[in-house]
């Protein structure tokens, strides 16, 4: 038997084509660097300091309490303020005591108790301080705040022969701002040493305290504070 011819063999499939790779991504530009701020640039103009908090007026709609009323009639310069349901009232420094004395005696106030007194210090103000009285009313129950604005030698009579209370909190005011209550019965430091230099609590008073006492060891003081009342004895 005849062999039979060998069949061609078949071609093999050709490859399927590699996928093209994608383009190589191109690297990302550098950032700009921002400019560093070079020594001595231009001067930025420092915020003023305040001159003191605002003091808004009542809307048009508020109702005005009677002994308000009857003290802007009674005090004339009297103007009023309402911040966050509080009245307060701003009465000039010369007629302090008339306004206290008629926020006591009215009947419709009676505010027959100070129970705070204490300032605030605007050294850009002309009248750098705000003398703030918290006054309350045990048979009303109810509160207001009397304001004083005074400069700093300008004297501000005391309101001790109106409330006793404030007999400690004006020595404090005057301590810590030196405030110039008149009349006080006994105006002398409370907190400070007699002989201390300065008020503590006003904004232009050194963090550091005075230069002359600025002692690292408080003993050092004490011993110079001796020294001197020896030499008061001798």
């Amino acid at each position: 038997m005849a062999d039979e011819p060998e069949k061609p063999a078949t071609p093999p499939a050709p490859a399927a084509p590699k996928p093209a790779a994608p383009p190589a991504a191109k690297p990302a530009a550098p950032a700009a660097a921002k400019p560093a701020a070079a020594a001595g640039d231009a001067h930025v103009p420092k915020a003023a300091p305040p001159t003191g908090p605002p003091d808004p007026p009542p809307p048009a709609d508020a109702v005005v309490p009677a002994y308000i009323t009857s003290l802007q009639q009674a005090v004339p310069g009297t103007t009023l303020s309402l911040y966050l349901g509080d009245w307060t009232v701003i009465v000039p420094a010369s007629h302090v005591v008339e306004a206290a004395r008629h926020l006591r005696d009215l009947p419709e106030g009676a505010f027959d108790y100070c129970s705070d007194l204490t300032a605030t210090d605007w050294p850009p103000r002309a009248e750098r301080f705000d003398v703030i009285y918290c006054l309350y009313s045990t048979r009303h129950r109810h509160r207001v705040r009397m304001k004083v604005k005074v400069a700093e030698n300008q004297p501000l009579a005391s309101v001790t022969g109106v409330w006793t209370a404030a007999n400690w909190l004006e020595r404090e005011v005057y301590d810590m701002f030196g405030v110039n209550f008149t009349g006080h019965p006994d105006r002398r430091r409370i907190l400070m040493p007699d002989d201390w230099q300065g008020y503590p609590q006003r904004k232009d008073y050194p963090l550091e305290g005075p230069g002359e006492l600025l002692m690292e060891n408080p003993i050092d003081w004490l011993k110079l504070r001796q020294a001197r009342e020896e030499a008061d004895i001798e």
